[in-house]
């Protein structure tokens, strides 16, 4: 890429950044190329991959580019004000990812914790809503999402899309619970199924189904405690 008539259109289509990462993945880009996906277009002479090839010898690889400031970046030949700006957008937006931090997050210890986590939320729900929580080895809800809406039975609460999100999230265990619209947690014979079923399925796949909580007005029903799982 020394030859300054070498422009990206020259490039077999395979070997450009964006198809590059499209069909291989980010991970096995190159730091020019993915520098090369940022600034999107070269000078009416350099390709933007030797573009990226001087951004990143002014400073020095990766090591000063992340302190680099609007104006320092718009010093280098090529380098506007809209590509300094998204450039430093990236970087900048890369910074916060690398220090973010989760807020504390919601432990569970029991049923009663369970309730509190939801109560107010479901009670007054006019439709059965099928819930779980993902948790870590620490108890901790790392996820919590609703996967079914409508009355509980065995066709609609599905093992296969319940555990897919559990993997997904890298759970350790889970906890399902939905709501009674009636305002009373008693659980139904479908309800009972429905929880030794997941419970079994979990077992397999080597995550705890650790209760399934039935939401009421003000008041819960855990099938843990009953002895129906």
């Amino acid at each position: 890429m020394t030859n300054s008539s070498f422009m990206m259109k020259d490039m077999p289509m395979s070997e450009r950044p964006r198809e590059k990462m499209a069909k291989e993945g980010a991970d096995r880009l190159s730091n020019q190329e993915l520098l090369a996906i940022l600034l999107r277009t070269g000078t009416k002479t350099e390709s933007v991959l030797q573009l990226s090839q001087r951004v990143l010898f002014h400073y020095d690889g990766l090591k000063l580019l992340k302190e680099a400031t609007i104006e320092e970046l718009q010093s280098i030949n090529g380098i506007g004000k809209a590509k300094a700006l998204e450039l430093r957008a990236a970087l900048e937006l890369g910074r916060r990812i690398y220090t973010f931090q989760d807020d504390e997050r919601y432990v569970i210890h029991s049923p009663e914790d369970v309730a509190d986590y939801v109560m107010e939320e479901m009670r007054f729900l006019t439709q059965e809503h099928f819930v779980i929580l993902c948790l870590n080895t620490k108890n901790q809800v790392i996820h919590r999402q609703t996967l079914f809406i409508g009355s509980l039975n065995t066709s609609i609460v599905h093992p296969r899309e319940l555990f897919k999100e559990a993997l997904r999230r890298s759970a350790a265990s889970v906890i399902c619970l939905h709501n009674h619209p009636s305002g009373d947690p008693s659980p139904s014979s479908e309800d009972i199924e429905v929880t030794s079923r997941l419970t079994e399925c979990g077992r397999i796949l080597g995550i705890d189904v650790l209760d399934h909580v039935i939401i009421g007005d003000r008041k819960f029903t855990s099938l843990k405690e009953k002895g129906c799982m």
